[in-house]
């Protein structure tokens, strides 16, 4: 995180030091594999609740992501008000209005079609709880001074991905919503204009009759996204 004045390197023993044999290591890695590929993005949420100290601890986990000189440069506002729930969906829908009415051009669309968005996203408002995750373009002191972070796109992203995992280990599903613009944000979350909100995750249980396109399933295969050197 960001520290005002100077302040020295000071290298410190590591302090968690996890020690696997190669069988375990490989076993660890399946383990994580076979959690990970039951993550499904759900438009579809039951009305169970989710005990906010659950999401807090997601959170918390997200917050442990690396980040450029440690700064930290994101926020996270979660959100079970229903009232402002529906105040996002209301705003969220608008501008998908803009974008299937021509704003998004044709190869988006027709992109987009195999996964069956639309307009309406009810699930703003059926999911338990929305986190709106802002990435700090820079930094302000408590006395005003403004100060430079660095890469944020990453650091938020990679941050995300953390907050992802974590939810779907504890058992929820969530669903990213990337309305555009999003400007909207900020005032709903009274966030400041140093942030750029850049995602919303709908998160919850998945209803019963829940379903996913069936294109997402389809991944890419480990040649494909793998190149050994």
């Amino acid at each position: 995180m960001y520290h005002e004045g100077q302040i020295s390197y000071e290298p410190q023993p590591l302090p968690d030091r996890r020690e696997l044999s190669d069988a375990e290591m490989a076993q660890a890695a399946q383990d994580f594999f076979d959690l990970m590929k039951t993550r499904h993005t759900v438009r579809d949420y039951s009305d169970r609740p989710v005990d906010g100290a659950v999401i807090a601890k997601c959170v918390e986990t997200a917050g442990r992501a690396p980040s450029g000189a440690n700064h930290q440069p994101w926020h996270f506002v979660a959100i079970a008000d229903p009232a402002m729930k529906a105040e996002i969906r209301r705003a969220a829908e608008a501008e998908e209005e803009k974008f299937y009415a021509g704003g998004a051009g044709d190869e988006w669309l027709k992109a987009l079609e195999p996964i069956g968005t639309g307009v309406s996203k009810p699930h703003l408002e059926e999911a338990p709880w929305l986190i709106v995750i802002f990435a700090q373009r820079y930094g302000v002191t408590r006395e005003g001074t403004r100060y430079k972070n660095y890469y944020v796109p990453e650091s938020v992203g990679i941050a995300t991905g953390f907050l992802i995992a974590a939810l779907h280990n504890a058992g929820l599903s969530a669903l990213t919503h990337t309305p555009n613009p999003m400007r909207f944000l900020n005032e709903l979350c009274d966030r400041p204009e140093s942030e750029k909100p850049v995602m919303i995750l709908a998160v919850g249980h998945p209803a019963a009759h829940a379903t996913v396109p069936a294109v997402a399933k389809m991944k890419k295969p480990l040649d494909e996204i793998l190149t050994v050197r």
